[in-house]
């Protein structure tokens, strides 16, 4: 009679798992048996830690047994699970917080490169000098089978990679890059000059780069199919995405998001504790329309977010946001259509914010992102990775959104933004650290810009730009509009302040009549606004470099300044009473 486990023992990979998509444990069981060593030698090559290695495995294994049915195709078993283990060890990875791998960098674990180069494209290079030297060693030396196995997977990448480049391009580019021949050798060898060599090169550069992040998010969505993960979520619209906006959207936005948790805040209470409902940027000489906008994201809203008591996690470019570009409502209209986002470059960071995206929306939690249909603050709350695309919603559009569309606006910026975790802050740490915010902004302790200039100085730019007549009135006006509106949710949120303050302690009597005398000041500094935004309509702008309306705007401007100084004197009061 034939001993059972021998029998499995002589099997196929395939035919263990057909046997085990049909309920065999043992079968199961083999192909564990099988395999767990390299899987576990895979984990380790790309944690560098043998416990945590172990416990990616056991996940991996867990998740395989699990997801078992999704493969097809039962003759790439161990390719599948390949793909199992690295997802969960760069999942584990990332929530080390550790540097976010990319496809390349388990390779470089395993070479010792002390190359210094710098540009945006040093990377790519050494990666590819660094593969052809691999794969020229491996025929003289027997390497262990996790790093073959992850040369192999490299080798097959570089050449979907490379698939974008024409005859010519590609064979230039290889002889550059895998036989090391200079730019000038290659000229002799095509009858080109080394300046047409250069500029194939760095044409060929750009279209492997991009195919690259192309490849990247192939490999990401195969990753999520593989784990059960391919799927539509839509989170609900809740009332607050219908409730009264602001004209400042990342005040919209961050509202929007929160309302999607159990901390209930209202609209001025998101834009004074995050201090928005007190920032002030003026760009010199047009009041160009970015000065809103015209700040570090990075430090500006995590502060915010801390100030409500919740950590972050971001993904961005690394574009310099305080140099101003075109006007988009003064652009060609084609410009903003979804053929001419085709034609940008994609982003580097496009893999990371969708895995983001994906991880927040799963959690029931919207995203907040830049620049999704216009240069403003939108939240994204839904994703169908079958069709890949995103829903999204702005303070003036909803629609949807192609994964690839990310960072491919006019600005060619890419920002997304999640919530993590709250810690439970009462009222007065929150105003306490939001104080400490506003009056950073209007003494100016942020870091500069090249344009703008911020806090209680943007009125001197502003009044500075109204002498040199040069103002461009769509900017101007859209200037107006937002600090009219914030200065009247501060109004709202030092009333609300107020309102909820509880205690019979002097220091709260202080509290309640600095906040209501406040909060007068900045409801006269909104009407004056009013007064500016009358003058200069938002679109269309008015006329602000006639003689007339220069010195009708300038004498309001040193009136609402005069009127603000008085106002960040006493939320220094203020500030003073509750540290």
């Amino acid at each position: 009679m034939e001993d059972p486990e021998l029998a499995l023992v002589e099997q196929e990979d395939s035919v263990l798992v057909q046997r085990s998509q049909a309920g065999d444990r043992e079968a199961f069981g083999e192909l564990i048996r099988r395999h767990r060593r390299q899987v576990y030698g895979y984990a380790q090559a790309i944690t560098q830690e043998s416990f945590l290695a172990e416990d990616i495995v056991q996940d991996a294994l867990c998740r395989a047994f699990l997801h078992l049915g999704t493969l097809v195709d039962v003759g790439r078993f161990l390719p599948w699970l390949y793909r199992i283990v690295r997802n969960q060890a760069y999942s584990q990875l990332r929530s080390k917080q550790a540097v976010r791998e990319q496809p390349f960098s388990a390779l470089q674990r395993f070479e010792n490169d002390n190359d210094k180069a710098g540009g945006d494209w040093s990377n790519l290079d050494r990666i590819l000098h660094r593969l052809s030297r691999s794969f020229a060693e491996s025929g003289r030396c027997t390497a262990n089978p996790e790093e073959h196995l992850m040369r192999t997977q490299l080798h097959e990448m570089l050449s979907s990679m490379l698939s974008c480049l024409n005859k010519r391009e590609r064979q230039i580019f290889e002889w550059h890059f895998f036989d090391y021949l200079s730019p000038q050798e290659i000229a002799k060898l095509f009858s080109l000059s080394a300046a047409n060599v250069y500029q194939i090169l760095s044409r060929s550069r750009k279209k492997v780069a991009q195919q690259r992040i192309r490849v990247v998010i192939d490999q990401y969505m195969m990753d999520r199919k593989d784990l059960g993960s391919l799927k539509t979520k839509l989170l609900p619209k809740l009332a607050a995405s219908h409730a009264s906006g602001t004209w400042t959207s990342v005040g919209w936005a961050l509202h929007r998001v929160l309302s999607y948790t159990d901390h209930n805040l209202s609209l001025p209470m998101v834009m004074g504790l995050t201090g928005h409902a007190f920032r002030i940027t003026i760009c010199h000489d047009d009041v160009h329309i970015a000065g809103p906008t015209m700040y570090p994201f990075r430090d500006i809203l995590p502060r915010g977010l801390q100030n409500l008591g919740w950590s972050c996690r971001m993904v961005e470019t690394q574009n310099k946001r305080d140099v101003s570009g075109e006007n988009a409502n003064l652009i060609d209209p084609t410009m903003l259509t979804a053929a001419a986002k085709d034609k940008r470059m994609l982003q580097e960071e496009l893999p990371a914010a969708l895995d983001l995206i994906h991880r927040s929306i799963d959690k029931g939690f919207p995203v907040m992102a830049w620049d999704l249909f216009i240069p403003e603050f939108g939240v994204i709350y839904g994703y169908d990775d079958e069709q890949q695309q995103l829903t999204a919603a702005e303070c003036m559009k909803e629609g949807k959104l192609p994964y690839d569309h990310l960072g491919r606006g006019t600005l060619e910026d890419l920002f997304i933004l999640a919530l993590e975790e709250r810690t439970e802050k009462d009222l007065r740490s929150m105003l306490r650290d939001a104080l400490a915010t506003i009056l950073d902004h209007y003494n100016g302790t942020e870091a500069p810009t090249d344009r703008g200039v911020r806090g209680l100085r943007a009125y001197d730019v502003w009044i500075e730009a109204f002498h040199g007549g040069g103002i461009e009135p769509n900017g101007n006006a859209y200037n107006v509009a937002v600090v009219q509106d914030a200065r009247r949710l501060a109004a709202d949120f030092l009333h609300e302040i107020g309102t909820e303050w509880q205690g019979n302690d002097e220091t709260t009597g202080r509290i309640r009549a600095l906040s209501s005398e406040a909060a007068l000041l900045y409801r006269h500094i909104a009407e004056q606004l009013h007064e500016l935004a009358a003058l200069f309509p938002f679109p269309s702008g008015g006329n602000p470099n006639t003689n007339e309306n220069r010195e009708r705007a300038i004498k309001v401007l040193r009136s609402i300044k005069s009127l603000e100084e008085q106002a960040v004197s006493l939320l220094e009061r203020m500030h003073a009473a509750v540290i």
